[in-house]
Formats: structure tokens, C-alpha cells, sequence
């Protein structure tokens, strides 16, 4: 059965769902997204991701064709026409349809879209059973990753290059420090001590992160926010990544090193199980 889509206003069939060829997310990529994960048919971190949302839209001087409020009841009202227990709703706005010219044109109506993918084993995936392998590549992306944007080419060429060498993603290193991984934030773990790169333009915000650090300091756990080395990766005691879309996730292999024991740590299973409790609870 198709799914059905969110477009400019339009709740519709995906097979009908139409966006302009003049549309500057697909002449320019000049457009932000954001991913809100679904369990129990609710919504996990809404608000946080609405806020972000705004910035990255503030930071490129584009409007929000919606309200937060409406924002909210149109991902409901898609959790509940595609029927999703388990899964993600992408949403992505762009600066709109207007003749191809690098600059920005004036009055532009933004594009907006929404739509959901279910994703039945989200929250019991079974890579949080056996970890992550991780190689390190250099990162060469543009340099405000703190925007949630849609240029994603080289984010997906480096997911690319882990497949080739028999991994499962790629940290990006710049400047000999690990900046983050090509879809998520990177940690590690010495002792009792969370260490992660701390907030810049050259990492995205994660919204997971946020949550993460914040009942990891509630557990009663250090973190230390700081850029770490790859050869500080490969000697921790555990390693992991957090996104909204694989929540905490270990890592267990870099560049073909195991982390620690080489399997998935006590740190990161508590701080997971600690995450996906606290969220449903506040799920909207």
C-alpha cells in the first residue's frame, strides 16, 4: 500500500506527491531537514528537534512555513495515516521554487515535505546486541555542519567507503581530531568518563546527544567534552554513536581494532536503556 505523504499543505498518496524542478533543494541543495524518531506510535523529542529545526532555518535566512503546533499535528496526523508503531518521519524544507540563480530570490514560498518510513525493530535493533565496526576517513565537507542541511554527498560517500572496506560507517577526522560520524555524533568511553567533541560549526547538535549527556551526568557519570584522536578511540574502554534514528549505538571496531573487549560495553547498554525509557515516557 503506498504511504501517504505531506507536501506544501497536501496530505497525499506517494505515487502523486510533486515537488518543482526549479525547487532550490534539488538545484542547490538550499534546504534543512530534520528526522524525528516514532516508538508507540508517539513522537521521541519533538520539541528538540522543532527547535533545531528553527535555527537551521534561521542560520540560512529562510522562512518556517509552519508553526511548531502545526508542525506537531502534521507529524501525528502521518504516524496515524500510515499507521506507524515503530519507525522515522523525515521532514525537509527548502527555500523554494525560483529561476536558477546563486543568489537568494526574493519572496520565495518555502517547499515543505514530510514522510514516514516504519522501521519495526527500531528500538530492539540487533546491532545494539553486536556493535558497530568503524573506519576513519578525512573529513571533507563544508564547513558549517552545525546547519542540518541537505548536502549530504559526501556523508553518503563516506558511508560508502565503510561498505567497500567491510565496516558499518566512518568516522570523519579533521585535523587529526574525530569531528563525528557521517550520520551521527561519536563517543568514547575511559572508566566512568563520556568524552565527545564539543559543540562547534564543524559538528552537527545532535538532539540525541543533548538527552544523552544530560542523563548520562544525572547517572552520576563524568564527561568530558573535547575532540579525541583515533588512536584514543581504538585504546578506550568502550566507543559508541548516537543519533535520532539509532538512539545509543556501540561501537565496537575502528579501522579493524577492537574497542575494549570488542563488544558492546556496560556504559553504553545502561545509557540506551536509560534513553529509551526516559523517551517514551515523555513521548508525544
Amino acid at each position: 500500500m503506498s504511504r501517504t505523504v505531506y507536501v506544501n499543505g497536501e496530505y497525499l498518496p506517494e505515487t502523486e506527491a510533486k515537488v518543482s524542478i526549479f525547487d532550490r533543494g534539488f538545484l542547490f541543495a538550499d534546504g534543512v531537514y530534520e528526522v524525528t524518531s516514532v516508538l508507540g506510535g508517539k513522537l521521541i523529542d519533538f520539541a528538540g528537534h522543532a527547535k533545531r529545526l528553527q535555527r537551521s532555518l534561521d542560520e540560512l535566512e529562510m522562512a518556517n512555513p509552519t508553526t511548531e503546533d502545526e508542525l506537531l499535528e502534521i507529524h501525528r496526523e502521518l504516524v496515524r495515516l500510515n499507521g506507524i508503531d515503530e519507525g522515522l518521519i523525515y521532514l525537509q524544507i527548502t527555500r523554494g521554487a525560483a529561476d536558477r540563480d546563486f543568489a537568494y530570490p526574493k519572496d520565495p514560498v518555502p517547499t515543505i515535505v514530510l514522510f514516514t518510513q516504519a522501521k519495526p525493530e527500531l528500538a530492539a535493533a540487533p546491532m545494539a546486541k553486536t556493535g558497530l565496526k568503524v573506519i576513519s576517513i578525512e573529513d571533507q565537507r563544508w564547513g558549517r555542519r552545525d546547519i542540518k542541511t541537505v548536502q549530504l554527498l559526501y556523508p553518503s560517500m563516506g558511508k560508502m567507503m565503510a561498505k567497500a572496506a567491510g565496516a558499518d560507517d566512518a568516522w570523519m577526522v579533521e585535523d587529526g581530531q574525530v569531528t563525528e560520524g557521517t550520520s551521527n555524533n561519536a563517543y568514547i568511553v575511559k572508566g566512568n568518563t563520556i568524552i565527545t567533541r564539543n559543540l562547534g560549526t564543524e559538528i552537527l547538535h545532535g538532539i540525541t546527544r543533548v538527552a544523552v549527556l544530560r542523563m548520562a551526568r544525572e547517572a552520576q557519570m563524568s564527561v568530558e567534552e573535547r575532540p579525541f584522536t583515533i588512536d584514543e578511540a581504538q585504546g578506550a574502554d568502550e566507543a559508541f554513536i548516537t543519533s535520532a534514528s539509532s538512539f545509543v549505538m556501540p561501537v565496537v571496531e575502528i579501522d579493524g581494532q577492537a574497542v575494549g573487549t570488542g563488544t558492546p560495553g556496560r556504559v553504553t547498554a545502561r545509557l540506551r536503556e536509560i534513553y529509551l525509557d526516559e523517551m517514551r515516557k515523555a513521548a508525544v
